[in-house]
């Protein structure tokens, strides 16, 4: 199949190349972490110098790490990172901050399940499935939904999902690159909906709980703390897709003049589940089943209830539930990845299982490397006393502007959308904003589950209108294939209606969500009671 025109050259100018040029001078986001604690013990030191502080009062009889407790009333002091106490914890407890940081041991579990259900075809094969004989006039609402479902299958989402919706667009005589627009917005634009929550929301929730912990040391956090407002995203932004690719995208492409040629055809046939898949998808099919029956019992079995805390009253009854949740998706993962690989082929033995395990691991090592400044970044903020002294103080100075729920979620999700420009990890950038926005809004009375929901939708949007974000050159090779002279502001110009449209639906859903008061997830409420009452 031949592609029109030549490939046009990068733009350079205008807003989006300002955004391009300053974003590559940015360096690895490993390398910001090791900037950001060097400038972290030199504000400590400052602090500790001014002698910084603040003081709220407290319900509790035992004071957190790092503050004093005297007459119900909880002290932060400034501590400088360069004294001799927090020099000899950084060397001497080296190993116990790397290996205590809560989303290491999260992330590497849930990973070690999803490597065994991605190289074993599961995921690849659901995608294929679900798009295959499907009505032309039903190809974008079906590709929006899986697009945003199609997160748990991490890598496969942008490797498969997105060229197969432009094949089959193509092979139903609609212009491909509508098909990859969608399939790109809905993967990474909608990237904070959800079906059902996934590896993403434990790996933020993880950074969640860290620093929720600065106020109440207590706080655990819920995988399924965001689960009603994800779900929810998926409902609001599909008919958005349909829209814009159907009536904005589509007509402004105009009429493709491909044909589905022989190797269309072939390529499309090759991306077909074959028989041994399906019955490896049957045989994982009926594996879930069995497991969440098997996991749910462990909740309702009369005199049998690992996972309910029969001590507790209300939602905390169900905390070991939501804990467990970890361990379930690492199950589920690893038992329907290995039967189904069974079935189709991919995997022959146990040690194959082993290997696609150790595979998951050896994909991580970069984040293990990145998570090793980003635990002693945390560690060592909580040293310094500088977070809470910042979440107080600056509760205290929005509680006195008397700023509604919303405006503050909606600044948080402005300012993730900002730094999503530049910086393309959800993560990395969550686990900096999240000690200090967090604790901040629990003073005010917005959940740490809220602070979280909003961060997500703003993380997410921007992701399709940024030629930073790491999967665009793939993306943009994906759309040469059908116009050689498609350019990265051709790409932005065909993503900028999503992203644009979805940023208008995300604040205003953040903002209707706060001022309804809707449940988040099970358990999980926009608003709580407030921690403290500030006091001097």
């Amino acid at each position: 199949m031949s592609a029109a025109g030549d490939q046009t050259g990068r733009q350079q100018g205008g807003f989006l190349g300002f955004v391009e040029r300053v974003g590559n001078l940015l360096p690895d986001p490993t390398i910001i972490f090791i900037w950001l604690i060097g400038a972290l013990m030199l504000l400590s030191a400052l602090g500790a110098w001014l002698g910084w502080s603040a003081s709220i009062a407290y319900p509790g009889d035992k004071a957190p790490d790092f503050a004093t407790l005297e007459n119900g009333v909880l002290t932060y002091t400034a501590s400088s990172l360069f004294s001799e106490g927090n020099i000899s914890r950084l060397f001497t407890d080296m190993p116990k901050t790397f290996a205590s940081f809560a989303p290491l041991g999260l992330v590497l579990t849930i990973m070690m399940g999803a490597a065994v259900a991605e190289r074993s075809g599961l995921f690849a094969a659901l995608i294929r499935l679900s798009l295959s004989r499907t009505r032309a006039s039903l190809l974008t609402p079906l590709v929006a939904i899986i697009g945003m479902v199609s997160h748990h299958a991490s890598d496969a989402a942008y490797v498969v999902f997105i060229p197969l919706a432009a094949i089959m667009f193509a092979v139903s005589g609609r212009h491909p690159l509508a098909g990859l627009a969608a399939a790109f917005a809905a993967v990474s634009g909608g990237y904070a909906g959800n079906v059902v929550p996934g590896q993403i929301d434990v790996l933020l929730f993880s950074f969640t709980q860290e620093a929720a912990r600065i106020i109440d040391p207590a706080w655990t956090m819920n995988p399924l703390g965001n689960w009603y407002f994800i779900a929810a995203i998926v409902v609001l932004f599909t008919p958005a897709i349909w829209y814009l690719t159907d009536r904005v995208i589509e007509p402004r492409l105009g009429r493709w003049g491909g044909v589905a040629d022989e190797e269309l055809q072939a390529e499309l046939a090759r991306n077909d589940v074959t028989a041994d898949e399906r019955r490896g998808l049957r045989h994982a099919g009926l594996l879930a089943l069995l497991l969440v029956a098997g996991f749910a019992a462990l909740a309702v079995v009369p005199g049998y209830t690992p996972l309910i805390n029969d001590e507790a009253t209300g939602t905390a009854r169900l905390q070991p539930l939501y804990a467990a949740l970890i361990a379930f998706f690492f199950l589920l993962f690893l038992s329907t990845g290995a039967i189904f690989g069974r079935a189709a082929g991919t995997v022959r033995s146990a040690g194959d299982v082993m290997e696609m395990m150790q595979h998951g691991v050896r994909t991580m090592a970069p984040y293990l490397v990145f998570v090793f400044f980003a635990a002693h970044f945390v560690a060592m903020f909580n040293w310094s006393g500088i977070g809470p002294i910042i979440a107080i103080n600056g509760a205290e100075s929005l509680k006195a502007m008397d700023l509604p729920a919303p405006v503050l979620l909606v600044s948080v999700l402005l300012l993730s959308s900002f730094l999503d420009l530049f910086i393309g990890s959800a993560s990395a950038k969550w686990s900096v904003l999240s000690p200090v926005v967090v604790p901040m809004f629990m003073l005010l009375g917005i959940s740490p589950e809220m602070t979280t929901a909003a961060y997500r939708m703003g993380d997410s949007y921007t992701n399709i209108m940024t030629p930073l974000m790491s999967y665009f050159p793939l993306i943009l090779a994906f759309a040469r294939r059908w116009d050689r002279s498609i350019g990265v502001g051709s790409l932005l110009a065909l993503m900028l209606p999503y992203a644009l449209t979805f940023m208008a639906l995300g604040i205003s859903m953040t903002i209707a969500w706060v001022a309804l008061d809707l449940p988040l997830g099970p358990g999980a409420q926009v608003h709580i009671a407030m921690m403290t009452e500030s006091g001097r």
